[in-house]
């Protein structure tokens, strides 16, 4: 019996990881956009990171006061290249919070739906093309 169709299930399982992280992160940002509430914070400071090859990566550390008179500040998930002007140190930014979580955020101009657009499209062609190959490859048996 041949099992090299097997190898089909690598592209598969990477589909359905990118699908699930872009659904999620679509979910997630409607959610909070929904129910979210504004405010306005100041960027403290940037958390710099490299990844794997090097490359640094700046996440936006911000601070604000949510309506109940509490301060928060929280890091965003999401790290760019570079810091686009109106994002240094020290600006202020909107943040849209969630009164629940506060750690759940977003800071308008700079966290974008885009990146999980894309990670929903890349696993939706991903994942369909595989079943498609799949069902012609049992088809053709």
């Amino acid at each position: 019996m041949d099992h090299a169709w097997l190898f089909s299930l690598i592209p598969l399982l990477i589909g359905v990881s990118f699908l699930c992280v872009g659904v999620y992160g679509l979910r997630r940002a409607s959610a909070l956009r929904r129910s979210g509430i504004t405010a306005v914070g100041r960027v403290v400071l940037y958390d710099t990171r490299r990844d794997g090859d090097g490359v640094k990566y700046h996440h936006p550390v911000v601070a604000w006061t949510a309506r109940d008179g509490r301060e928060y500040t929280h890091r965003s998930m999401l790290g760019r290249g570079t810091v686009p002007p109106g994002f240094g140190a020290g600006r202020s930014v909107t943040v849209l919070y969630d009164p629940t979580d506060p750690g759940r955020f977003e800071i308008q101009g700079w966290d974008s739906r885009a990146l999980y657009l894309v990670f929903a499209w890349v696993g939706t062609a991903l994942t369909a093309g595989t079943v498609l190959l799949l069902i012609i490859r049992v088809i053709t048996l």
